[in-house]
């Protein structure tokens, strides 16, 4: 019975040395040195190598929100989309007034000014 798991064991053991021998290679190969590109600051306009406790504006958040709300609002369409011949008339009305919901939000944060970067 033990012998049936030969070859499942030696398969981790094959996958856990070609794992270390790789993440060695890539360390002793690889330039380990950093260029200026990789320590400037990306998208978040903070430099890299800083204080993780630094007080940061909240309209990052309200980014990431505002983000996540319209990237499932596509989400959404792509489904209703495909079967849209199958739905019928109803599904084709209740997907317009989901859209028109998240307009009529988007029309209201563009006028409260939270898209704004000050």
């Amino acid at each position: 019975m033990i012998y049936e798991y030969f070859y499942i064991l030696s398969f981790i053991i094959f996958s856990l040395i070609l794992c270390i021998v790789l993440l060695l290679a890539s360390y002793l190969l690889a330039v380990q040195q950093s260029d200026p590109e990789k320590i400037s600051a990306y998208e978040c306009g903070f430099n890299p190598f800083e204080d993780a406790r630094q007080k940061f504006d909240v309209r990052f958040y309200l980014i990431g929100i505002l983000f996540i709300i319209f990237d499932l609002e596509v989400m959404f369409l792509f489904p209703w989309a495909i079967s849209l011949s199958k739905i019928q008339s109803f599904g084709f009305f209740s997907m317009f007034l989901f859209l028109f919901i998240l307009t009529i939000g988007f029309i209201y944060e563009w006028k409260k000014g939270a898209l704004d970067w000050e």
